[in-house]
């Protein structure tokens, strides 16, 4: 079985690659208006995320492992405080409790793969 963060590094990458393709996938229920430049945020935070997701699906156990997942959780949580202000604020009860959840459980993965030794 592969480690948890490597699931949850490729389950980042390929969710972030959907909002590359078509950032209304988050502008919608993120609630802030569909634009050029909000399109280009969302395409560059998700790009952002690619690129620590595959780092966290290939990373080996260890420092580079922890690294990646810093990585993640910094973003996630750096996009739970900007992303209301920066116009989600209509439902930035749901954007930022989303962002965080996803930081958590990529240290989650982390803490679980480090106990079984994966």
């Amino acid at each position: 079985m592969g480690s948890l963060t490597s699931l949850a590094g490729l389950a980042t990458a390929v969710g972030s690659a959907v909002l590359v393709a078509g950032p209304a996938a988050l502008l919608r229920p993120a609630g802030p208006v569909d634009t050029a430049a909000t399109r280009a945020l969302v395409r560059s935070l998700a790009a952002r995320d690619i690129g620590i997701g595959v780092a966290m699906a290939v990373a080996p156990p260890g420092p580079a492992r922890r690294l990646a997942v810093a990585a993640r959780v910094l973003g996630d949580v750096t996009d739970a405080l900007a992303l209301p202000a920066a116009g989600a604020r209509r439902r930035a009860a749901l954007v930022a409790p989303a962002a965080a959840t996803w930081g958590a459980l990529s240290l989650a993965a982390l803490l679980l793969d480090e106990r079984a030794g994966r």
